[in-house]
Order: C-alpha cells, then sequence, then structure tokens
C-alpha cells in the first residue's frame, strides 16, 4: 500500500493586527532611520561647513519590499515553533538577509530545487519572496503540504498575468530581463500558460534585440539562435515558428527607457515583415516605484554633485540600473554598507563591467577645505539605516561628528 500525500495546505494571511502591531516596532528598530526622516523633511539636503549630502527624493524601500520583509517576520511571530524556510533571499540586501538568518529562517537555493524541497512536511512553512518562484518550485511546496507565505510583489503578479494572456493566445513572451534572476525565471515559468504550451524567449540587451529583429524580418541560423539564447528559451523554441506572434513583456526592474527601445524595434521588425503590427503586442510591465527611483536620480543629475554614492545590495537589479545611470555623468561608486568609504582617498565600490569589488582613489574629497557636494541615492531594496550610515561616514571623513550632523 502506497505513502499517502500530505494534504495541500491553504496559503496563510499572517498580517493579523496583533502580530503587525509587534512587527512594526521591530522592524523600525532594525531599518528605520531619524537621521534620513529629518534630511528628507528638511528638503532632502544637509550641509555643514563645506561639505553639502544630497539625498534623492525617491530611494530605498518600496511598498512591495516593505510587505515582504513585514510577512517575513510575521512568519515567525505566527509560527514560533516552526521550521519556516524561505526560497532564495527574501529581497536583494545581505543586511535584511542577514536579519532573517538571525530569526531562524533558513534560505532554500532557488536555481534548483535539492533534497531539502522533499523533505519538506506539513508542519513547515516557506515563504515566497518578494520577486516570486517558478510554478514547478511551488508545484512541489504545495506537493510536500508545507504552509506558504507568498510576499511576491504586485506588480510582478501583474505581469505573470500578462504572459499567462499571451500564452493563452497563442503569442510569445520576449521578456526583457536578466535570465539568471529569480524574477525572471519566475515569470518566464507564467509564460508557459496553464497548459505549459507556451513559449518565452528572453533578451537582455539592444544587441539581443536587433539580432531578434532582423531574424524576424530576415530569417537566419537557427542553430545559431538557439545557441545564443541558450538558457533563455521555452523548452522546444523555434525560431521559425516562435516568432510569428509576439508579447513584450518584462523585468520589472530593467531601464524602462531600454525597455521601450526594444518594444518599438520589435514592433518595427513585426511591421516590416507582416505589413502591420498586428501580430505585436505591448504591455509597460515596469514597477512604479522603479521608475520613481531612476526618474528621481535623474532630476538629481541635474544639479552639481562631485561623486555619487549609491547604496544597496551588488545583485539588485534596480540598484545596478541606477549605478548605470550615474556613471554616465559623473564618479558612481556603488556600495553595500558604509564600511566600503574606508578613507577620504579610498572607496571600495563594485564594478558593474567586471563583476567584482574594486579600490578606487577619489581625490576630490579629500581636501578639507573644497566646497563639496555629494549624492546619495538607493534601489527599492535599501534600508533607511544604511543610507544613514553613509551619511554619517561622508561626514566625518570630511571632519564632523555624527553628534554635530544630529545637531542640525
Amino acid at each position: 500500500m502506497s505513502e499517502a500525500k500530505p494534504k495541500k495546505k491553504k496559503r496563510v494571511n499572517v498580517r493579523r493586527p496583533d502580530v503587525m502591531e509587534k512587527v512594526q516596532a521591530e522592524v523600525n528598530h532594525h531599518y528605520r532611520s531619524g537621521i534620513v526622516d529629518k534630511i528628507k523633511a528638511a528638503g532632502g539636503s544637509i550641509t555643514l561647513g563645506h561639505t553639502t549630502v544630497r539625498l534623492a527624493k525617491q530611494f530605498g524601500f518600496c511598498y512591495g519590499v516593505e510587505r515582504a520583509i513585514d510577512l517575513a517576520y510575521a512568519s515567525r511571530k505566527v509560527f514560533p515553533d516552526s521550521r519556516i524556510f524561505l526560497i532564495g533571499e527574501i529581497i536583494h540586501n545581505p543586511e535584511v538577509n542577514r536579519q532573517l538568518s538571525d530569526m531562524g529562517i533558513v534560505s532554500l537555493p532557488w536555481q534548483q530545487m535539492n533534497e531539502q524541497y522533499d523533505s519538506l512536511t506539513s508542519d513547515d512553512v516557506v515563504i515566497v519572496p518578494a520577486f516570486g518562484a517558478p510554478t514547478t518550485f511551488m508545484d512541489k511546496i504545495e506537493e510536500r503540504g508545507a504552509i506558504v507565505v507568498d510576499t511576491t510583489c504586485g506588480d510582478v503578479m501583474k505581469v505573470w498575468r500578462r504572459v499567462r494572456g499571451y500564452a493563452k493566445a497563442g503569442v510569445t513572451s520576449i521578456i526583457h530581463g536578466k535570465s539568471g534572476h529569480e524574477e525572471t525565471r519566475a515569470t518566464a515559468s507564467r509564460a508557459m500558460g496553464d497548459s505549459k504550451n507556451g513559449n518565452y524567449l528572453i533578451i537582455l540587451t539592444l544587441d539581443d534585440t536587433d539580432y531578434i529583429c532582423d531574424y524576424i524580418k530576415n530569417g537566419g541560423d537557427k542553430e545559431e539562435f538557439l545557441a545564443r539564447f541558450q538558457g533563455g528559451l521555452s523548452e522546444g523554441f523555434d525560431p521559425d515558428l516562435h516568432l510569428s506572434k509576439v508579447g513584450v513583456a518584462n523585468q520589472t526592474t530593467m531601464l524602462k527607457g531600454e525597455t521601450e527601445e526594444i518594444q518599438n524595434r520589435v514592433r518595427q521588425a513585426i511591421f516590416e515583415r507582416d505589413g502591420s503590427d498586428e501580430n505585436c503586442v505591448i504591455f509597460d510591465t515596469i514597477c512604479g516605484a522603479t521608475q520613481e527611483r531612476q526618474d528621481a536620480l535623474f532630476g538629481m543629475l541635474e544639479g552639481h554633485m562631485d561623486a555619487l554614492i549609491v547604496v544597496g545590495g551588488y545583485n539588485s537589479s534596480n540598484t545596478q540600473h541606477l549605478v548605470e545611470i550615474g556613471q554616465e555623468n559623473l564618479p558612481t561608486f556603488f556600495v553595500r554598507t558604509a564600511d566600503c568609504i574606508e578613507s577620504l582617498k579610498t572607496i571600495t565600490h563594485y564594478d558593474l563591467e567586471q563583476k567584482r569589488e574594486i579600490q578606487t582613489e577619489y581625490s576630490s574629497i579629500i581636501d578639507l577645505d573644497k566646497e563639496v557636494t555629494i549624492g546619495i541615492t538607493a534601489g527599492a531594496s535599501c534600508p533607511n539605516n544604511l543610507i544613514e550610515a553613509t551619511v554619517i561616514r561622508i561626514f566625518e571623513l570630511r571632519g564632523y561628528s555624527r553628534e554635530k550632523v544630529e545637531a542640525i
């Protein structure tokens, strides 16, 4: 007689009023900054002597990130004695993920399932991160009967609804995103549709776009196509068949301008091939918070700054795009925490091209008698306490103590 499978458990709502009051107190203690709140209230700028620090009008935690963190904290309070697991990282910030680890929440691999998923029981709790998770992971968790706390961002789920619609209509999803990113992998799994017969193609660059557009218009070498996009294609993808009708969607944290350019080029290619663009569907799926932070940085760049500090996790896509915008205009340093700003001369920061931390000597802030303006921004996954530490660090290196900063 075969062993009975555990019964599926419904997702649970852990946002009980009594729980959330305690959660908010704990979250505020861990991540809030009184100094940052006061700088924002004063117009986003603080000056001591010859040193000015400017904050972007929009930066740091968005609603979706706050919600995900709240739900993770609430899970531990609602299930104090249960094993609690998290698929990958709740968001892309090492400080936040460290706090969850300290609460006994265990990270599960997100790139592929292992024996830990097979060992889940109906007494266990599994947190789905803000990026969501592929359908295969969700199916496994429900098969094991584990309790699910789903923190998937609402903007991400909007994209899922769109690509499911594409699949139902026989439209291939062209997804602008990073093929190895959690959100894009989750979206790609939904692009297969409920019947699992949909198709998707993940592209990252405008060069990728031009290659696809040329194939749409003129055809090409199928084997070369499949090799180029290996790892970013639905199983059995055939460019000669599956590029007949396409719909563009994206990872919600991409650069809006780049996604729009991709949409325009794909639409034009379809028009040139078919004489109309009826076989190309466009839908704006950029996250509002991501766009707000990008727009705020563009606004900052209209004024003078000697350097820009971007604070956040190195694997945060929306933060990386802020770095890309900044470094086209002025010296820009992508730091994980204030500790990376080692001295007035040396900054340890992440280089996007080399994909590693490097050290840079930046002489412009060494002269204490020189007027200096430093801008600070952060992606949607960076808490305000890390922004505060960066503000304090800059002023300390310019000869002003934390007490003086707090005093003004």
